[in-house]
């Protein structure tokens, strides 16, 4: 009797063990996705912020050399 509780213990505690793997991984697969979210709008503000940079001055020299 004392072996089966035993046993029944460590697959009590086996099956915890997995549960909680299985959240650390959906944790980890969560920041991943929001550095990456956040990566790509970073690059879109950059990429906004030197069009503008590059294009307001662009336009301002051909409207004043007209």
């Amino acid at each position: 009797m004392g072996k089966s509780s035993k046993h029944k213990m460590t697959r009590q505690q086996r099956e915890a063990k997995i549960e909680q793997a299985k959240q650390r991984e959906a944790a980890i697969k969560a920041q991943k996705e929001r550095s990456e979210r956040i990566k790509k709008i970073f690059t879109v503000v950059i990429c906004a912020i030197l069009v503008l940079a590059l294009g307001i001055p662009t336009m301002a020299i051909a409207v004043l050399g007209m």
